[in-house]
């Protein structure tokens, strides 16, 4: 199941595609994509619906991000070996957790906004993981169980600010640096989530490609990790890293994002995002 909001603020509802691939309005069965939802009863109640008698949506909308109510942004650096290396920073022994402000999210394809004073923003196709139940201390071989679904993540970045300290959260928390979706997949047509291809392109030329097989630390072991040290909430976000061919990794230099510049990417199964990049106008 692929559930989705869409509209302006102010005036979002969910939806739902369809068998074929249309999209439906979920309005007369559903406030919102909230955490209450995530549920394995509420999702399993929403897949008994027979969406052909859904009110149809045009396929031009905006798609707002899949979740109304996200508690926690949490983001896993550096899990894929080649990132790591193309880097220059040593493989993790164990994941390296930080977090994104819940004010950086966007939608699939709203435009990317450049800091003014930004001079080196990249780019990260990443797996998100959305809780769908509570988790504390749970063992890996469960982890899966407290999944709602999937999407496509983009952890964009100024590795300017990033770098200015030890903590990364300065160059990942600017507006629009968290676009999610287009939509929520369901963990059911999810079964491997350790084997889905992604791909990103930057005005049409791939910049990333590569296989969630190659991640470090799976999406088990990142949970059941994570719910170690903080109790995970229905609606939480984890974004799980990048594989290799951001910016910052290219040579002989790297070529940053600048306004103008179009940044597709998509998951196996999950969707594609586009983002115009923008530049912020002072007053």
């Amino acid at each position: 199941m692929k559930l989705f909001r869409y509209g302006e603020p102010g005036d979002i509802r969910p939806g739902i595609v369809d068998a074929s691939g249309r999209l439906r309005d979920l309005s007369a069965h559903l406030g919102d994509v909230s955490s209450d939802v995530l549920s394995d009863a509420e999702l399993a109640r929403l897949s008994e619906l027979d969406t052909s008698l859904l009110p149809e949506i045009r396929s031009s909308v905006r798609y707002a991000p899949p979740m109304s109510s996200i508690g926690k942004f949490i983001a896993i650096g550096l899990n894929y070996r080649d990132h790591a290396e193309e880097a220059n920073l040593p493989i993790p022994s164990e994941p390296l957790v930080f977090f994104k402000p819940i004010s950086c999210i966007s939608g699939a394809n709203d435009p990317i906004i450049q800091p003014p004073h930004s001079h080196q923003l990249d780019w990260e196709l990443e797996l998100a993981v959305v809780i769908g139940k509570r988790a504390q201390y749970v063992a890996v071989e469960q982890a899966l169980s407290h999944v709602a679904g999937y999407c496509v993540a983009n952890d964009v970045s100024d590795r300017g600010f990033q770098f200015q300290s030890s903590q990364w959260d300065k160059g990942k928390s600017s507006d629009t640096f968290g676009p999610i979706g287009p939509w929520l997949v369901t963990r059911d047509e999810v079964p491997d989530p350790q084997n889905l291809s992604m791909w990103l392109e930057v005005n049409g030329q791939r910049r990333q490609e590569g296989n969630s097989r190659t991640m470090i630390f799976s999406v088990a072991e990142i949970v059941s990790y994570c719910s170690r040290y903080m109790t995970l909430e229905a609606g939480d976000v984890i974004i799980t890293g990048t594989p290799p061919g951001v910016s910052m990794g290219m040579k002989p230099q790297p070529q940053w994002l600048k306004e103008g510049d179009e940044v597709t990417l998509s998951i196996e199964g999950l969707g594609t995002q586009h983002h115009r990049v923008q530049r912020y106008q002072l007053p």
